[in-house]
């Protein structure tokens, strides 16, 4: 499976629909135990896949987040994104909209180029 989602049951059964499948999760300790399933072999501590180990369980090559899965996963999201392995990571937002104060992949954008149209 090249895709895999982690976040409110209701996407999820939007994504079931599209063929792409997920974990439901309803609070930060579910949510960490379904992304370190995902990533089995990360050394957390160390910041790498350890050899021999399979970086994504579930064969997964993007792993779809909600925004509020992403903000229970904290410092460890963080740390996965810096080790630049496989399953790259998409936030989208949950099924209650954007989360306050989040800024946009445009507003980051516009705010790194420095240009406002």
């Amino acid at each position: 499976m090249d895709y895999f989602f982690i976040g409110d049951p209701e996407l999820l059964t939007a994504f079931r629909f599209v063929g792409i499948g997920g974990m439901p999760v309803g609070d930060a300790g579910e949510a960490r135990a379904a992304f370190l399933r995902i990533t089995s072999g990360w050394d957390e501590t160390a910041g790498v896949v350890l050899p021999g180990t399979i970086a994504a369980a579930e064969g997964c090559r993007v792993l779809i987040i909600t925004e509020e899965v992403a903000d229970w996963l904290g410092d460890l999201l963080i740390k996965w994104q810096l080790a630049d392995q496989y399953p790259l990571i998409v936030e989208i937002p949950g099924v209650m909209g954007r989360l306050e104060g989040r800024k946009t992949l445009v507003d980051s954008i516009r705010e790194a180029i420095g240009i406002h149209v």
